[in-house]
């Protein structure tokens, strides 16, 4: 699998040259700011583009422009951003229309090596791969306004939550000691109760959903910045 990497801090992208490679990533080319990064993906057409968020020019959201940019020049182009924080308008932004081959981590999963790169793999296959923190500030967010989602159960937010990290109904059931035949019924629920048609991919249903909710702002509050 060819990969292109994003960051301008140096040792952290020699650092995921080297993960990358010792476990059969080819990385093609490595990039320290977002117009290189975007040069180098035209250039080499990866199958991954991994790419931290904040980087040169303006060390804002460069990263994420170069990601969104890619994906529209090079149709096919799976995508992982790292964050230091969670982000959550970057995470939907990232998203977009199309959540295929797409992921948002944040930079300290890449400690859990196996996980990190079971969620490269995943991403790269055509998933989704959302950090656990950045779900559930989409779903805080989504539950301050009472209609659709307080509507769920505790268990079917739970599955939610789970459906939109991209897993599948096997885990699903692993990770909640629960059949699958129970996760498989608690999904159908959560589709009839948030009004989404049949058709697609579980998982790219559930963060549509959480998307178009994430949409409406949330109610003012006495004072103060509200944050997700």
């Amino acid at each position: 699998m060819r990969v292109v990497i994003g960051e301008d801090e140096a040792l952290l992208r020699a650092g995921l040259e080297v993960l990358l490679g010792q476990d059969g990533f080819e990385v093609v080319a490595t990039a320290a700011d977002a117009d290189e990064l975007i040069v180098l993906s035209r250039r080499f057409r990866p199958d991954l583009v991994l790419t931290d968020i904040r980087m040169p020019p303006t060390h804002t959201d460069d990263g994420l422009r170069a990601a969104t940019a890619i994906r529209r020049v090079l149709p096919g182009t799976a995508v992982v951003v790292l964050s230091q924080h969670v982000e959550q308008r970057y995470a939907v932004e990232l998203v977009g229309d199309d959540p295929a081959g797409v992921g948002y981590l944040l930079k300290q999963r890449v400690l859990d090596v196996p996980a990190f790169v079971q969620a490269l793999r995943r991403v790269a296959d055509g998933g989704t791969a959302l950090d656990p923190e950045v779900v559930a500030a989409m779903m805080t967010r989504t539950r301050r306004d009472p209609d659709p989602l307080e509507r769920l159960s505790p268990r079917r937010r739970e599955v939610l939550a789970l459906i939109a990290e991209g897993r599948t109904n096997l885990a699903i059931a692993r990770r909640l000691g629960i059949s699958e035949k129970s996760v498989v019924a608690h999904a159908s629920a959560i589709y009839d109760i948030l009004g989404l048609a049949p058709g697609g991919d579980d998982h790219r249903r559930v963060l549509a959903t959480i998307r178009h909710l994430d949409r409406r702002p949330p109610p003012p509050t006495g004072g103060g910045t509200m944050r997700p």
